[in-house]
Parts: structure tokens; sequence; C-alpha cells
């Protein structure tokens, strides 16, 4: 933002149909954060899923407290190798696409903008913004299409 303050934002997507499943913003990149999120993601799944979560090599993805959670509700870890973004390219993309059609387009005096911003496009993204590779349904559509 223009008053030099910053916003972090921690999402899971889901790589069957690029959904943003969870997300928290903060505006320190802390434990909270994380922590939040994923106990927001733990909350939405189905009690027999067994899902693989992929993240990079951040700090917040080594602590103990981060792999309990995890363990405790049978997710699998993966994590890309040592800088190495294509490990980690869906999220990659979904940053650059946020970025492009939100921050390059228009700028924000406080991070309470840019809060509002985000949490406007991911409802976007996830119900509207149609994506070639979901045969051009929006995540949400093409997942409620898979399952019927």
């Amino acid at each position: 933002a223009k008053d030099g303050n910053k916003v972090y934002l921690s999402p899971i997507l889901d790589l069957f149909n690029n959904e943003v499943i969870a997300y928290q913003l903060s505006r320190s990149p802390n434990w909270a954060l994380v922590e939040q999120m994923l106990r927001q993601a733990v909350n939405k799944l189905p009690k027999e899923a067994t899902p693989i979560l992929h993240s990079d090599q951040g700090w917040q993805y080594q602590m103990p407290s981060y792999r309990k959670i995890l363990a405790e509700n049978q997710i699998q870890i993966s994590m890309s190798r040592k800088g190495n973004c294509l490990d980690n390219g869906a999220m990659e993309s979904f940053f650059g696409r946020l970025k492009t059609e939100c921050f390059y387009v228009q700028s924000f005096e406080t991070v309470d903008e840019i809060e509002q911003v985000v949490h406007q496009y991911i409802r976007y993204y996830n119900t509207e913004r149609i994506q070639e590779k979901l045969k051009g349904l929006s995540p949400i559509q093409y997942r409620t299409q898979s399952f019927n």
C-alpha cells in the first residue's frame, strides 16, 4: 500500500479444480497466518480424505507445529525442491494472475483496501473466473459438474 504497509496471503489451492479452498490474510508473515489457513482447510476436508499438501520450503512449512497439524489430519506433506519455483507452478500461476488482474492495474492507499480486493478476487476467482483447463468453467462450477 502507499502507506508502506504490507498484506500477506497464505492460500491453499486444490489442484483438481484450481479452487482456493482456504486462505488467510495477515499484516505480518507469522505462524498464526499459516495455522489459521491450515485449520480452515482441515475443517473443509471430508473425514475419509487423505490429501497431499504441497508447499515451498518456507520456514513456516518446516515448523513442528505445521507438521503436527498435517499428521493429525492424515495430510501427506510434499515440498518443492530448494530454489525450484517450477515445483509449485500452480500456486505461482495463481499469484501471477492475482497480481496481474488486481495489483498491476491499480494502486492502493491502505492495507484495508488491499485486503478487501483480495477477498473479492478470491470469491470471483472461485465462482466466476473461467479457466480453459476447466472446460470454460469456474473452479466451483467445474467441481459441481464433476460430482453430479
